[in-house]
């Protein structure tokens, strides 16, 4: 199969920015239709794609290596050096296709965001995404121009397009790792927050270059945040006030509903010249946090969308590469990511946290666990859109130093946080459905007790729940029953919980307060935390 951009004579990006052909034999000519067969070819190379991925996310989670750069491999095994020797070198679909998939992750990312472990971080997390970015971008470039001969307007953007943390490869490698809340909310409030001032920055040097007055593009990018932190507040308030008011006929609907408030937010922030990356992320969070109803199936769609969103768009910048073209920008790559790594993203953190007061243990992990991914590539194909000299070379600079760096500092980040005594054994949360009862003005709750509950051992009469709320009924090894109040709970039980509408949350509250605390949660301050959580966690 063959799919490629008709290359003009000066470069290798069609200017129409459009695939010219699609066809199932290997050099077909310009023009040729689309054409049933060949969309059924296409459909079965996606379909093979998508299963050789899914697997190879079993390899990687085994293994420790990231499963972006699985993805990535995969396109281009399959690229113009691979075995697939499907032909694609076209930047402006792949820059579509990767914001796109971008506002999806953000969406994904945005609503598994707890309210309760970002409100503390959220002034060190908007440092990092602000002045950490300049920082980063400030001495990465000098270093790009310096050590690797880039001239400035090349250095400046390299060092802008690799200072944004990626929110794919944060928000799937430290959901893995048992971090403390403050660590885990810093660093995924910080990468939902970077890409903001980052696309800014790396549009305003590959149009212009340079800019002379400095503090006319830091007002563009405060303004340009400020009307996507606006739009995505506001979408997503409206939203969740509809979704929690208005009972839809199907369960199935609020997924669809709450994925397209957040793709709402995205395109209209941007439509008003705002950041749409802001918006969608924000709009997400609140979603996110507003204990809609049948929040784990929606969860669970968005989940299933954000992987869909990461492999294709990993595939498709890996076919985007050309490895024989990367060899000569091996020793700049690995230049410029040690200076990133190891000078400009620790800097950025001590002098960003400082006011703080940070542990050094918590910021040397920060340091370590600025992640970068598919973001980093899909803003260098933005100087290869706009025409900027050398952008090729910026863009396999920026592709093999996300790979190395991404490879050294993925697996490494678990043993890293033990080391420094940072991890947390909290017990595993609650997963809570809510379903509407409208004509009766209550919910039922369903509550499944995981392995690391301390509910495990709590009877049911131990619970305290408030009046207007009860368990009903108890599903154990496959067989149900009513329960005693002397019924005690164990791991894997799924119960029913039936609250009134004043008191659905404040059982809630008390039945994740005892899942992390055991029956004597609240009288030890254990419940404490757990007051602000939100449905579906």
């Amino acid at each position: 199969m063959t799919i490629e951009a008709v290359r003009p004579e000066s470069g290798r990006i069609a200017r129409d920015g459009r695939a010219r052909s699609l066809t199932g034999a290997p050099g077909p000519g310009k023009g040729t239709p689309l054409t049933v067969h060949h969309l059924n070819q296409l459909l079965l190379v996606c379909s093979l794609v998508l299963l050789v991925a899914v697997a190879a996310v079993r390899i990687s989670s085994r293994s420790g290596l990231p499963s972006l750069l699985v993805y990535l491999g995969i396109g281009i095994a399959i690229g113009q050096d691979g075995i697939g020797d499907i032909q694609f070198d076209n930047a402006e679909l792949t820059q579509v296709i990767g914001y796109a998939a971008l506002a999806v992750i953000l969406a994904e990312g945005g609503l598994g965001t707890k309210w309760t472990e970002i409100r503390p971080v959220l002034p060190s997390a908007a440092a990092l995404a602000l002045a950490g970015v300049a920082v980063s971008v400030g001495v990465t470039a000098t270093a790009a121009h310096l050590l690797i001969g880039l001239e400035w307007r090349q250095a400046l953007i390299i060092g802008a397009v690799v200072s944004s943390t990626d929110a794919a490869a944060v928000f799937s490698v430290l959901r893995k790792v048992p971090l403390p809340a403050r660590v885990r909310g810093t660093l995924e409030a910080e990468s939902g927050f970077n890409d903001a001032p980052v696309v800014i920055l790396v549009v305003a040097f590959s149009t212009s270059g340079p800019v002379e007055h400095w503090y006319v593009l830091l007002g563009e990018i405060l303004l340009e945040l400020a009307i996507g932190a606006a739009v995505g507040l506001a979408v997503g308030w409206l939203g969740a006030l509809a979704l929690r008011h208005v009972a839809l006929p199907a369960s199935g609907l609020y997924p669809i509903a709450v994925m397209a408030i957040a793709v709402t937010a995205y395109a209209a922030g941007a439509l008003v010249h705002g950041s749409g990356f802001l918006a969608v992320y924000l709009a997400s969070m609140l979603l996110g946090n507003a204990r809609l109803p049948h929040w784990p199936a929606t969860r669970g769609f968005a989940e299933g969308l954000g992987w869909l969103a990461q492999i294709g768009m990993f595939v498709l910048l890996g076919l985007l590469v050309t490895p024989h073209e990367l060899a000569d920008d091996i020793v700049p790559a690995l230049v410029v990511g040690l200076v990133l790594t190891t000078v400009a993203r620790p800097l950025g953190v001590v002098l960003c946290l400082m006011p703080f007061r940070v542990p050094w243990q918590e910021q040397t992990l920060m340091s370590w666990a600025g992640l970068r991914g598919a973001v980093p590539i899909v803003l260098a194909t933005i100087p290869m859109v706009q025409g900027v000299d050398g952008s090729e070379r910026i863009f396999n600079i920026v592709f093999l130093l996300v790979v190395v760096y991404t490879l050294v500092q993925g697996p490494t980040l678990p043993g890293l946080a033990r080391l420094l005594r940072l991890g947390d054994s909290g017990a595993a949360d609650l997963g809570v459905e809510s379903a509407p009862l409208e004509r009766l003005r209550g919910h039922l709750l369903s509550v499944t007790v995981p392995a690391g509950s301390r509910m495990h051992g709590v009877e049911i009469g131990e619970l305290r729940l408030p009046t207007g709320s009860a368990v009903t009924l108890v599903v154990r090894d496959g067989t149900s029953f009513v329960p005693s109040p002397e019924t005690m709970l164990r791991r894997g039980d799924e119960l029913l919980v039936v609250a009134t509408d004043p008191v659905r949350d404040a059982a809630e509250r008390r039945l994740r307060a005892v899942a992390r605390g055991g029956k004597l949660a609240g009288w030890l301050g254990t419940g404490r935390d757990t007051e602000g959580s939100q449905a579906g966690r």
